[in-house]
């Protein structure tokens, strides 16, 4: 688990990685590291390179989302069914915001709303979700909870 009395080296609202984000459990970790990277692409597209950043993101959420769940499956994890509303409601918004887009009923800027919204929500679950589904991966793993090493920035 974190420390939450350390001091963060880095806002909970950036839009990019750093190891502030880190929970302590690598594949976990990894995941969400292209997590920034595929929502910082839909902050940051355009008109005609959304269509592909929201490809990717989807891509990315598909693949996020459906290994944490097998994680929490496969280890009985107690509290899996919050995690999994959770990332059900990003994906029925991906879905959403993509089909507004594709057929023209919205432009960019909504893109560019998600991909805000996505920065604002994840921390909080990362925070709280992901830390205890990390910690109790670690227990699983390495017979305790996880230690996160942060470079000083």
């Amino acid at each position: 688990m974190r420390d939450d009395s350390a001091p963060r080296p880095e806002s909970d609202t950036s839009f990019l990685w750093s190891d502030a984000r880190l929970l302590g459990f690598h594949p976990m970790d990894e995941s969400h590291k292209e997590f920034y990277d595929v929502a910082f692409r839909l902050l940051t597209c355009t008109q005609d390179s959304a269509p592909a950043a929201l490809d990717a993101f989807e891509e990315h959420v598909k693949s996020h989302f459906g290994q944490e769940e097998e994680w929490m499956r496969t280890t009985d994890f107690p509290p899996s069914d919050c995690h999994v509303q959770e990332h059900e409601a990003v994906m029925k918004s991906t879905r959403e915001v993509r089909e507004l887009f594709l057929s023209g009923q919205a432009d960019v800027a909504l893109v560019h709303d998600f991909a805000l919204h996505l920065f604002q929500w994840f921390p909080g679950h990362a925070d709280y979700l992901d830390a205890a589904l990390a910690a109790w991966m670690s227990k699983r793993a390495y017979g305790g909870k996880p230690i996160v090493l942060r470079r000083k920035i």
